[in-house]
């Protein structure tokens, strides 16, 4: 590694349609609970899929407060929450002494898409001196950064990384590089997304991305099965503290894991599809593996990024055998998706979280739905049921539109 500075995470924070505290979040995960249903947001039935993973029992004018809720796109809004959750758990005090080396990079994939539908609507059915001054602010993909170095008044570092499904991982991976680099001793770092929305659930139908099994929702997300028909829309938010590790060892912070590593890559092979080799993933786990000082042996566990598509769950696949060789079938590789469907820009954050309390708890998340093996995708999947296991290095895959590939490697932490 290029630095002596360790970072690890003392802090988690969780909104999502499993729950909306990390404790209940988990809880569910390893329950195998399904948090996938009808869309109730707006009226879905024009559209060839009807169902999503909705966050429920979210009351911004409480969590947020009415005022500020007001001037927040939904997606922001989550982030708030979660970046508060994570803070607060985390036992970090905020000062004048700290708040110029803490940082705030939380990543989304589409920003205030809600915000865009609902002022369009004002400004062709009211004109455009109806359109909120807030318009813009709460379009914006870096609103939640932002918020979020607002409400904790810190002034370290702030931005947001945009690069589709991976861009939670990007953001984890850039606040670790802060820290490592001695940038920052601390950022708050992860994703928030909130397109459960009209026009976004209808883009994704028309590229025939969505599953449609409108009869039964919850078993519609099922990663790695043969029987996989596209994969679930999602919205939510997670948020990881980051902190180096001397710094968090004098506070007498709980330290949950260790970030170890990340590798990035480009698949620059189609905008909307991966690479069906898997040369990209590959890259980005070898990459990330070789950041953090590990060989392939040293992987325990794999968090696959496992969307319920042909093409990119195989992909991934192919990935995994070409750096594990036989080893590919035998690491566990759950997908935390199968239960809350795919959250885009902060799907990288949930599974974050994921990853980090497996190490924790020495439990593995399954991947539920799954029912007809896939022969392209000879692995073992955690089917079904959470496993108790005891894990010491894992990885944490997220893979983007745009062939874009960001891997992370936790460790459970010793000192």
């Amino acid at each position: 590694m290029g630095s002596s500075r360790r970072v690890v995470v003392t802090g988690l924070g969780a909104v999502s349609p499993l729950g909306n505290t990390v404790p209940e979040f988990w809880a569910n995960a390893i329950a195998g609970k399904n948090g996938i249903g009808p869309i109730t947001h707006f009226d879905p039935r024009d559209l060839p899929t009807r169902f999503a993973g909705e966050v429920r029992n979210f009351d911004p004018s409480v969590l947020v407060g009415k005022k500020d809720a007001r001037r927040m796109d939904r997606f922001a809004q989550f982030a708030v929450v979660a970046a508060r959750e994570a803070v607060t758990e985390s036992g970090l005090q905020i000062t004048d002494e700290n708040r110029d080396r803490i940082g705030v990079i939380v990543a989304s994939g589409i920003g205030g898409i809600m915000t865009l539908e609902e002022q369009h609507s004002v400004l062709l059915e009211r004109g455009p001196d109806r359109v909120s001054p807030f318009f813009i602010p709460m379009l914006m993909g870096n609103s939640a950064p932002g918020q979020i170095s607002i409400v904790f008044d810190v002034h370290g570092p702030s931005q947001t990384t945009v690069s589709a499904c991976a861009s939670a991982n990007n953001a984890i991976g850039d606040a670790y590089r802060l820290i490592e680099h001695g940038d920052a001793d601390a950022v708050i770092s992860g994703g928030a997304e909130a397109a459960v929305t009209p026009l976004a659930v209808a883009g994704f139908c028309s590229m025939k991305a969505l599953s449609t099994r409108n009869d039964d929702p919850a078993s519609a997300s099922r990663p790695f099965d043969l029987d996989r028909d596209g994969f679930v829309l999602a919205e939510g938010g997670g948020a990881l503290l980051l902190e180096e590790l001397e710094s968090a060892k004098k506070r007498g912070a709980h330290i949950y894991a260790e970030i170890i590593g990340y590798g990035q890559s480009s698949d620059a092979h189609h905008i909307a599809t991966p690479d069906p080799s898997g040369r990209g993933v590959r890259l980005a786990i070898e990459r990330a593996l070789k950041d953090a000082g590990c060989v392939p042996d040293d992987v325990d566990y794999i968090n696959a990024h496992a969307t319920s598509t042909g093409l990119g769950d195989t992909a991934e696949v192919q990935a995994c055998a070409a750096v594990f060789g036989a080893r590919a079938k035998t690491i566990p590789m759950s997908a935390n998706k199968s239960m809350f469907g795919h959250a885009l820009g902060a799907a990288g954050a949930l599974e974050g979280i994921c990853t980090v309390l497996a190490l924790r708890d020495g439990v593995l998340p399954p991947t539920v739905n799954y029912h007809t093996k896939d022969p392209q995708c000879d692995i073992d999947c955690v089917p079904n049921v959470a496993r108790k296991a005891s894990p010491e290095v894992a990885l944490s895959n997220s893979f983007g539109f745009g062939g874009h590939n960001a891997v992370l490697v936790f460790r459970a932490y010793s000192d």
